[in-house]
């Protein structure tokens, strides 16, 4: 949501590409370890479409075990996705698994949990009318650095999404990030959605003109290449719904009045 109307006043989006706008307050309700995400007050999908979204996004912190939370995390989706159905806009949903409780201390043991976590996420959020799944790599590279391992996972990630999945940055860097999109998309991803991996050192240069150098020449150049990855290995989106390019459903002439 930060400076989605700015970049539309300020002209600088390309007509050529697509706007995806947040729907949710930073941060979250309910405790560290039980976290709950909020709707952003005074917002919403009919808004954002008006404003000229292609699509919606929803941060969505979960935990499939604590099963009160998660219902009412989904419970959460199941409304916004409402709204999307009625105003016609993809959602894409981004859920987040955290560390609760002992967890936080112990990073390893919540990394060993993490693909459980991933992937039964993946199962229970994906089962909802959302579009795209904005997903975590299924591993914790910090400790897994077995790539059959992390293949195999995907995969599994892969089988349980009934819709398109990409992967997200989690603020990794660029080498890190970059492996991960190749294993995810030759095991089905279809893409994915980076931020901070692309140009996270940036934020520590002073100077605005070498800030904007470093954006325009070595953030650009890592797009470009995760963008060939992508293209190179990834599945579209189309395939993973069942349907080979330009075999969609053929347009009837009254197709309007079932719209």
């Amino acid at each position: 949501m930060y400076g989605a109307a700015q970049a539309i006043a300020a002209g600088v989006l390309s007509g050529h590409v697509g706007l995806l706008v947040s729907m949710e307050e930073t941060g979250y309700t309910g405790g560290k370890t039980h976290r709950l995400t909020t709707l952003l007050a005074d917002w919403n999908v009919a808004k954002a479409k008006r404003i000229g979204a292609s699509a919606v996004k929803l941060l969505l912190y979960y935990r499939p075990d604590l099963k009160d939370i998660a219902s009412r995390q989904l419970d959460l989706v199941t409304k916004l996705a409402d709204q999307c159905i009625e105003e016609d806009i993809p959602l894409l949903v981004e859920p987040l698994s955290y560390p609760i409780e002992t967890e936080e201390h112990y990073f390893q043991e919540f990394a060993k949990l993490k693909p459980h976590l991933v992937i039964e996420t993946a199962r229970q959020v994906t089962a909802l009318p959302l579009d795209v799944l904005k997903a975590e790599f299924p591993a914790d590279l910090n400790y897994e650095k077995d790539e059959g391992k992390m293949a195999e996972l995907c995969q599994q990630l892969n089988e349980v999404s009934r819709v398109p999945w990409i992967l997200l940055s989690a603020g990794l860097d660029f080498e890190l990030f970059s492996k991960e999109v190749e294993i995810a998309c030759k095991a089905g991803a279809s893409g994915f959605l980076a931020g901070r991996a692309l140009w996270q050192e940036a934020a520590q240069i002073g100077s605005r003109t070498e800030r904007m150098r470093f954006m325009e020449t070595v953030s650009a150049q890592r797009l470009r290449q995760l963008a060939e990855v992508a293209s190179a290995y990834g599945t579209p989106w189309f395939s993973k719904l069942g349907a080979d390019k330009d075999e969609f459903t053929p347009i009837t002439q009254e197709w309007y009045k079932s719209y």
